[in-house]
């Protein structure tokens, strides 16, 4: 890579990650103490009546997907209200017209989501160790589909920013999409419990895919086929770097 683009890109990233280090106390915090309310409520008051899941304790069975719906809500977000500011007042305007490729503009915007998206996963994760004890399953997995899925909600993020002309939004994908998907993609419950035209209808959802790779890394139980899981991860945070890239090499919604 080109000594100056290296530059551009770690400028953008430290721009991104300065910006919710800066405030973390509104970044960071939240999210950790929302999962806090999950695991004391779900997984003490009702999983001690639950029981067992897929051969494991309830606490132990919703941590994985407690933590990757923190990383897909984080990653998605930083980006999404990040992006969106610039465009709003202007800035984005200087990175256009800069001799800076476009894809360096959307991995310094997607890395900062990223970023946020782990460190947010691992500040869930040490507050879990509180509740449950577990051992890691394979570090391979847990690693591979935290990567990807944070990787593709912040590419998720970057187009809802471009499409976005207003505040207001930004806020409809994660309310009325990623939230819904998110709560119905087996975060609570294995979907082998569900009827089986229900079955078929949750596997749609590609959250579900997500948060069972990420289940099987930590526990290695899984309601779907890895395979699936891992193609799809790529395949689309490949199709949304593409989308993203055409749409901001053309200045769609960018350029006044």
């Amino acid at each position: 890579m080109n000594n100056l683009y290296w530059i551009a890109l770690k400028s953008i990233w430290r721009k991104e990650v300065t910006r919710f280090l800066r405030i973390w106390v509104q970044t960071l915090i939240p999210p950790v103490i929302t999962m806090s309310l999950y695991f004391i409520i779900f997984g003490n008051l009702i999983g001690s009546r639950v029981g067992e899941m897929g051969g494991f304790s309830y606490m132990a069975f919703i941590v994985p997907g407690l933590i990757m719906m923190s990383v897909i809500t984080n990653s998605y977000t930083n980006v999404c209200s990040s992006f969106f500011s610039a465009k709003f007042q202007r800035n984005i305007e200087e990175l256009l017209v800069a001799p800076v490729p476009t894809h360096i503009l959307i991995l310094g915007y997607v890395g900062g989501g990223v970023m946020r998206g782990i460190l947010t996963g691992i500040l869930v994760t040490i507050v879990s160790l509180f509740f449950v004890r577990y051992e890691v399953h394979s570090w391979l997995f847990v690693v591979c589909t935290l990567l990807l899925t944070s990787i593709l909600f912040s590419l998720a993020g970057l187009l809802n920013a471009v499409f976005a002309k207003s505040f207001d939004d930004i806020s409809i994908i994660p309310t009325f999409v990623l939230t819904p998907l998110t709560y119905l993609g087996g975060v609570f419950y294995s979907i082998t419990m569900l009827p089986a035209f229900w079955q078929w209808v949750s596997k749609i959802n590609p959250i579900v895919y997500m948060i069972n790779g990420f289940r099987y890394g930590f526990l290695g139980v899984t309601d779907v086929s890895l395979w699936i899981t891992f193609s799809m991860l790529i395949l689309f945070v490949t199709g949304l770097y593409v989308i993203a890239w055409r749409l901001i090499e053309s200045g769609r919604g960018l350029r006044s």
